[in-house]
Parts: structure tokens; sequence; C-alpha cells
């Protein structure tokens, strides 16, 4: 309701008061949440510079790798030996070397295993659980099976035995001469491993059915670990949370698998003459031309395939040759369809791969929307950061949900019903997946960020750009994470369950929500509130194309996004990447004031509106219905002069009046009269802690609305609580704070002024016991399913 009625002058001293007032909160914390994050983040150096770029010395390492290695598809073993040219680009002398053996996860006597916590159920637990309970990560293992590597050899480029030292993931490499800065050390590692199932990231699925087994072959050969200027050898242990910390260089692999395999790698196959029919050799150069995916290998020779009708097939080896990547994966079976076309989604005209591996219980989903995906994903990414550098990029079908990243292939869920149908959760589901796995050749693939430290610097930013992929694929896409209210139920979640986005990758609690969820959440604020879209998308690619084929850190990219934008961020990093407080503001109250104009033809239709308010009592509406039965209303002689005065009639003398007052103001206090301004103090707080834009919504009193967007900063002198003053022409009727769900607001029900009642919706259950009921395809009859229609059943 209106508070008062000021004079004109009064209404301006009282204004530019309130504006220099200072804040008083005993929780006042504003100075700390707006200064610089200073030394919070690492001193530039000729390395990183102060802007986010690299700096005019930066380096990093490089490995080269000529692998051979050999499938035994029927004992599940990968048996390898690999020659490395490990190049030592660093300004530091080293005395040894650190490879990773992340197959040594699965020792059941190793660290992850070790570290794992659960507990025993009293209602029961089957064999599997129990014996999960003490495995690495979860992975179903058999226990009569040796996990881990098994490393037969290390020598030199002559031949001789190096000395090594295994610590659990990771192996010391003793060098028999100090490795010299621009120096570089050829040496070969023999190893072999028993391939676990299928766990989220490699090894392989079984199908019952007939027999055979789709492999999906990563981290599985020793791999060079990192040495770079910010960590020294990065040599953590994997845990079987935080991913990978990699190094670039070239790949040569010959991979040995059954001759009815089909093998999809990364990089390019050298030798397809040899291992593809003459009919599919044929198809394959038909893809190079078709706009739309091209059957390589057929459903039908597929399943020919299975049947496994030659019990002795042989073997072929699959030569793949990838340059400049960071690691290098395989998928093979005799279960695969592959398709295939060669896609020019970029302007330059380079035309790039996009393939589809995946067995028939993938269809008709994967044949319909895995290689189209494949390339919407190269061609969305492309425009926000670079065009994708390599030849080629395939999506492999592997169990049911998730999905796994490596340079040029990833592993992608999302699996049809037995009968052909789906639901809409499954198709989006795995459209999605592919969108997001085939994005990470960008990052981290290419932005080669420290996955085992920095999650989110991959995760977070790859989820943001699928974000956008997916609604670029369908407008009506229901995208999971990046809208703002996808993420409150996280932030609002209890803080002894809550990690900073900054927190290293395998100690973060709800890794989903924190490095995927929260990030891209984050981004996509900047990008639609805090900076715009323009100024967003001009920071974003600066960084990305600064740290193509390199490696950046946090640093690299807060100052970046700064450097490139012109925007002070210091204060969103703090809250949104250092803090775990959510974002909560409410609208208090909010205090309407409006000018005396001392126009008669105003203030007394004012008045007049205020008495007939006043007299609207119940028992004048009551007595309504008798007024005619008055002494006044039934003798006309008992009604006098006052009977009939309107005191709110504007008479000449007000008017007199009127015009001599306007003839004192000057031409600007005259003008702000006439409008008849309306003047909202709105008080504000900031209960979550996280200082954020004020978004505020005006449902005007003739039924149109307005929106005001202040910024972050309004909270600098007080980040508690904060009076805002707002002048409309229009009176308002309702105010609303973040309209659009823009700021991630954890609690919306406080948001509103005067309050917006919020109904809790129950639903009444009936009595007898449901039936699962059928997805929509199989109740309209579709993928062979007969639906009966009888109205009994």
């Amino acid at each position: 309701m209106k508070k008062t009625l000021l004079p004109l002058l009064m209404l301006l001293v009282s204004l530019g008061t309130r504006a220099q007032q200072l804040p008083t909160s005993p929780n006042y914390q504003a100075n700390d949440r707006f200064e610089q994050l200073g030394t919070t983040l690492p001193t530039p150096n000729t390395y990183r510079t102060a802007s986010g770029a690299p700096g005019k010395e930066y380096w990093q390492q490089r490995a080269d790798y000529d692998i051979k290695a050999e499938l035994d598809d029927d004992n599940r073993r990968i048996i390898g030996t690999e020659t490395i040219t490990f190049y030592n680009q660093s300004p530091d002398d080293l005395k040894y070397i650190w490879m990773q053996l992340d197959q040594n996860l699965f020792k059941n006597d190793g660290i992850a295993a070790r570290s794992r916590t659960g507990t025993v159920n009293e209602k029961g637990m089957t064999t599997t659980q129990l014996q999960d309970l003490n495995s690495a990560r979860g992975a179903t293992l058999d226990p009569k099976i040796k996990y881990g590597y098994n490393i037969t050899a290390v020598k030199d480029k002559a031949g001789k035995a190096l000395p090594f030292t295994i610590n659990g993931t990771m192996m010391r490499i003793d060098l028999p001469l100090v490795m010299k800065t621009g120096t570089a050390f050829v040496f070969s590692v023999d190893w072999n491993y028993n391939i676990t199932e299928y766990y989220g990231r490699s090894g392989y699925e079984y199908f019952p059915k007939d027999g055979n087994a789709n492999y999906f072959i990563a981290h599985w050969f020793p791999r060079m670990a990192p040495y770079d200027d910010v960590n020294g050898w990065n040599h953590k242990q994997f845990l079987g949370q935080g991913e990978f910390a990699l190094i670039f260089g070239n790949y040569k692999v010959a991979i040995t698998v059954p001759s009815d395999h089909v093998v999809a790698a990364s990089g390019e196959c050298q030798n397809y003459a040899q291992v593809l029919t003459a009919a599919q050799k044929q198809r394959l150069k038909q893809a190079e031309t078709s706009k739309t995916p091209v059957m390589i290998v057929t459903q039908a020779e597929a399943e020919k395939a299975e049947k496994r009708e030659n019990k002795n097939p042989g073997k072929k080896t699959w030569i793949y040759k990838a340059d400049n990547v960071r690691d290098f994966a395989f998928a093979s079976s005799r279960k695969f369809i592959w398709d295939a076309m060669q896609s020019d989604v970029y302007k330059s005209g380079r035309k790039i791969w996009c393939m589809s591996v995946y067995p028939k219980e993938g269809n008709p989903l994967w044949e319909q929307y895995s290689t189209r995906a494949v390339a919407h994903t190269l061609k969305s990414y492309g425009a926000r950061t670079f065009e994708y550098p390599y030849p080629v990029a395939i999506s492999c079908h592997s169990v049911a949900g998730g999905g796994m990243e490596y340079p040029m292939i990833s592993f992608n869920g999302g699996r049809p019903e037995e009968d052909g149908t789906y639901t809409e959760a499954v198709k989006y589901g795995m459209i999605g997946v592919i969108i997001h796995e085939v994005g990470h050749n960008f990052f981290p693939m290419i932005v080669n960020s420290d996955e085992r430290q920095w999650a989110w610097m991959d995760e977070g930013l790859n989820t943001f750009c699928q974000y956008l992929a997916e609604k670029e694929w369908d407008f009506n896409f229901p995208t999971r994470r990046g809208e703002p209210n996808q993420i409150t139920e996280y932030m609002s979640s209890d803080k002894s369950v809550l990690s900073p986005i900054m927190a290293s990758a395998e100690n973060i609690i709800g890794l989903g929500p924190n490095a995927y969820g929260k990030p891209a959440t984050a981004l996509n604020i900047l990008r639609e509130t805090v900076m715009g879209r323009e100024l967003f998308d001009h920071a974003f690619k600066e960084y990305a194309t600064r740290w193509r084929f390199k490696s950046p850190t946090p640093a690299d990219f807060f100052r970046t996004m700064e450097d490139a934008s012109g925007v002070d961020l210091d204060w969103f990093w703090k809250g949104w990447f250092y803090g775990t407080e959510p974002v909560d503001q409410e609208l208090v109250t909010v205090d309407w004031f409006s000018i005396d104009t001392q126009n008669p033809a105003i203030e007394k239709e004012i008045a007049r509106k205020e008495d007939a308010r006043k007299k609207t009592t119940m028992s004048k509406i009551q007595d309504a219905k008798t007024k005619g039965e008055t002494v006044v209303a039934e003798d006309s002689t008992m009604a006098d002069f006052y009977n009939r005065y309107d005191p709110f009639k504007v008479t000449d003398a007000d008017k007199q009046k009127y015009e001599q007052y306007l003839a004192t103001l000057t031409e600007n206090e005259r003008q702000l009269i006439q409008e008849n301004t309306n003047f909202y103090t709105l008080s504000i707080k900031n209960k979550g802690g996280v200082p954020m834009p004020v978004i505020v919504k005006m449902g005007f009193e003739d039924g149109t609305d307005s929106v005001a967007v202040y910024p972050a900063e309004i909270w600098r002198f007080n980040d508690a609580q904060i009076n805002k003053v707002v002048a409309t022409k229009k009176k308002v009727v309702q105010w609303t704070l973040d309209p659009y769900q823009q700021i991630a607001d954890i609690d919306t029900e406080n948001n509103s002024f005067p309050r917006i009642a919020q109904p809790t919706r129950f639903q009444i259950f009936k009595q007898q016991q449901q039936k699962k009921a059928l997805n929509p395809m199989q109740m309209q009859g579709a993928g062979g399913t007969k639906i009966s229609t009888d109205p009994k059943n």
C-alpha cells in the first residue's frame, strides 16, 4: 500500500539522503565478496600470463607411441608391447619418468579397493554385492581372475632392462642418464592384463543369447604421466572417479583381433584394403559423398557373424594412425553394424568422417540418430570454439546407460526395448550422451585440462556446450543440465554433502551435479544474465582458441574470460566455484511513495477513492440494504447543504492556488509533477549468500509488465540486505524477483510481493497394485508389439 504522500522537495531531499547511507549490517562481507581473487590464483609468469593466455615461454611434454596389441577373445585378455619416444621439452633435467598404470585400479589390494567404503545390509545381500564392497569402484570382478597389469619387460632402445618401481596405478622408470632439456628417450614396455566387465569407462559386454562380447578398450596401455610447469610430475593415484591427465603425441597402433570382428578406433585406419570385403570398401567409397549415413557393415552381415559358423575364424590386424592426440582407444566386436558419412559441417569445406558402430540391440535408434548426432555435435561445438581438427569422429554403442570419451571415438549408451520400442527418455538420453561424449573431443581432448584434478574443466564446460547443442538439435529437447532451476535442488542440499566446484575430482561427493551441472549452469548464467551472449561467446571462443592443443588451468580460464570480455567476474568465481553457498534472494517489503503534486484534479480524486475505501466496511455493506429507510432518505426536509456538499470537488479557488504553486517551480520540477511518478523502495535480502544480479518484474495496474535488471555489484556495499528505489509512471500491483528463473534461486516462494501462495500437490493412490506401464510406442502398437483393444484388458 502507499505509505505516505510527500511534497516534491521533501522527496528529493529524502532520496538524496538514502543514496549516501553506508551499510550497517553486522553480517557485512561485501568487501570480501567483491575484492579480486588476488593471491588465490597462482602468480602469472612467462609460462602463463595475467591475461590468461599461454606465455612466451609456455612448454609442454610430448610422447609418441608405436603399439602392437592382440585381443584374446576366448580368454578376455589384452597382450601388448609398445615403444615410446618421450620428448623432454621442459626447461628441467629429469632423472626418472612416470607412467600411468590405470588397469591397476582393479587390483583387489590396490588403494581404490582398500579406500572404498560401504556397509552390510542386515536384511540380506547377494554374494556379488558382498564382493563389490571390497572391489575397486564397484566393478563386478571375478574373484578367480587376477586383474591389473602384468608388466613383463621395460627396456631401453638397445634392449637393456630398465629399473622400475610400481606404486599403485603409477610406475616410475629410472633413467640410465639424466635427461636434458630438448632431448628424447626411447624405451619399450611389454604387458598384458585381463579385461574386466564394462564398468562405465572400459571393459566388455557379454551377450548370453548369442555367446558374443563387445569390447570397449580404453586406458589399456601404460601411458606417460604429464610433467608440467604447475605440478611437476602429475602422478595422483587413479581411484576411479577422477579421470585422466595426459600429454599429446603421435600414435601408430596395430590391433590384432579375430578376423570376423569389426574394429573402430582413434585415428584413421591405414589398411582398410586388407581388412574389409570388396562390398564394404565400395560402400565406404559411396559414403564419401553421401549426405546421409551409408551402411558399411549391414545388420544382416553382423547377425551372420554373430552365429560364428566358422569356429576358427583366424586373425586380422587393423592398423591405425592418430596424430597429435592425448590418448588412444578402440572397440571391437563381430556384432558391430557400421554406418558412416563424410560431413562438411564447416565453411572451410573440409570433410570429416562421422561414423557409428553398434550391435543390433541398439536399433532402430542407432541407425537413425547416432551418426547424424555426431555431425551435429561437430558443427555446434565448432561454432563456439574452433573447427574440429581430426579426420574422424566415431560413436560406439556400449551398455545401456552412460558414456565415455576418447580422441575421435566415444562409447555411448542408449538402448531400446527388445521389441524395438523406446521411451522418449531413452531416445533423448541417447542423443544427449552422444553429443556429450563426442563433444569431449573439444574438452579435454584438444583443450587439454587435467581431469584428475579439475573435473569441471572438461565435464562442466562440455556439459554447457552439450546444453546449447541439444537446444540446436530440437527446440523442445528435454535438457537435463544447464537451466538454472535444474541445479537448485543440489545447491539447497545439506552443506555436509556439498563440495566446491574447485575440489579435486577424486574427493567430490555428488560428481554429477558438482562437476557437470553446477559449472554448466554457472556458464549459462554468465552468458544469459551477467555478461550477455555477445561478450560471453567472444570470451569463451578466445579461451578455447588460446588453449587449443595446450593444457590450461582454472586460472587460465578465469583470467581469459575476464580479459576477453572486459567484465570483472572475480565475485562470480568466488561464489559459484570456490564456495558452496546457494542463491536465495528474498523480496521482504515494498514501500510505495508518490509526489504530492498539489494538483487538485489529481489529489482530490485520490482522496475521494481513499475515503470510499475507508467507508466500505462490512457494516456499510450490510446497511446499504436499508439505506432508503433512513430519516433523511424518507424526509427530504432533513437534508441541508452538507448532505449535498462534495468536499472532493475541484473549485476555482483550488485551481488558482495550484497555478500559483506551479509558478514557483522550475521546468524540470513541473515536468516531474505532471508525470505523477510513483517511487517504490524494495527491501531485498541475500539469504543464500552468493551475490547475484537482482532481476525484478513489475506487474502494472493496467495488466502490462516490465523487467528491470540490476548488476550483482548492487550488493557491493552490503551483501546481506539492500534497499533499491524504483521509479515508474504506472502503478505496480505485483513485484516478482527472478521471474524467468535466471539466477538459480533455491526458494521462489519469497520472491513475490505481495506473496503468491504456491500449492503443494498430492496424489490419491489407488488401493490395488498398478502394473508396469507400457511405453508410449508400445501403447500405439509400434515396434512389433501387439496391443489389445479389448476394453477388459
